[in-house]
């Protein structure tokens, strides 16, 4: 069975139908569904982790590095239109009192101040529960801004669609599983990573950076976490172009583990784009293999010289 961040009608929600009719449930936080995971309650669970607006996230991100460990099996990348759903009857011009997710209200927040700059706008946990309450005749709140898979599982109707302020936002889930073996390679794969730096000294980062540059390993994203023990103190959430099977990757992963207090493998799984990294020069495994075998080749001895 799989899990996702629910309610139902949530973007994690449209994410994972997206991709399998498998029988799933939703569970109520971020938390939840992956300490669902890690005991055996559902197999694997899907949860957003990047928004190409707001960025990463934090809990999602805060979930993988703190807890008993997990891997990323695979990611989904949906785009992300919002719409303002109201109760049947109810008019945008009446509308007064909105109610949505943070990371949404942050991605509609113009088109609020322009159409309904006297509305009064109250966050709530995701914004399928956001149209969940509104559906209740007895709610205080008018409009909830949510997908519309949401909107018409709780019967609401959609006075505005497409009110997001940047058109072609998309939102980049995971799907997160307990541990085992390394999915294959595809070519077109991503590998995530903590890093935690050995010290907070001048350098430190450049030289976890370096570890990347001079494989030629491209990174698609990096974002410190607090590590959550004093002030100042930050890990490193990385995502890397390559797969653990790739030579120049995992060369990068052993060079970090030398200079590293920590490195928390988080799984190596295709890309949802397909793109296909471009491997620089010198880089590829036919490169390191023919490396290899040149400093093998130093140690035997010299064959006779021809005459």
């Amino acid at each position: 069975m799989l899990g996702y961040f629910g309610p139902a009608g949530t973007f994690t929600h449209q994410a994972l139908l997206s991709v399998t009719d498998e029988e799933a449930v939703a569970l109520p936080s971020v938390a939840q569904a992956l300490d669902a995971v890690r005991s055996g309650e559902v197999d694997r669970a899907v949860v957003p982790i990047e928004n190409s607006v707001e960025g990463g996230v934090s809990a999602t991100l805060d979930e993988l590095i703190a807890g008993e460990r997990l891997v990323i099996v695979a990611e989904i990348v949906l785009p992300v239109t919002f719409g303002l759903y109201t109760r049947p009857g109810t008019k945008l011009a009446d509308v007064r009192h909105v109610l949505t997710h943070g990371h949404a209200l942050a991605q509609v927040r113009q088109w609020l101040s322009r159409e309904l700059p006297d509305a009064h706008v109250t966050a709530a946990g995701s914004t399928a529960g956001a149209a969940q309450e509104v559906a209740d005749p007895a709610s205080r709140h008018d409009a909830a801004v949510c997908a519309r898979v949401a909107g018409e599982i709780y019967g609401l109707d959609e006075v505005a669609h497409g009110i997001e302020d940047n058109p072609g936002a998309v939102t980049r889930f995971v799907m997160v599983g307990r541990p085992g073996p390394v999915a294959e390679r595809t070519g077109s794969d991503k590998t995530t990573l903590v890093a935690y730096m050995q010290e907070d000294r001048s350098g430190a980062l450049l030289e976890i950076l370096e570890q990347f540059a001079v494989r030629g390993v491209n990174l698609t994203r990096i974002e410190s976490r607090p590590t959550k023990t004093v002030l100042g103190s930050y890990c490193f959430a990385i995502d890397a172009e390559g797969h653990l099977h790739d030579s120049r990757v995992a060369e990068a992963l052993l060079g970090l583990h030398r200079i590293c207090r920590n490195v928390i493998f988080l799984g190596s799984y295709a890309r949802a784009d397909a793109q296909i990294p471009d491997v620089p020069p010198g880089f590829s495994d036919d490169d390191f293999r023919s490396a290899a075998q040149w400093l093998a080749d130093l140690e035997r001895p010299p064959g006779p010289t021809p005459a």
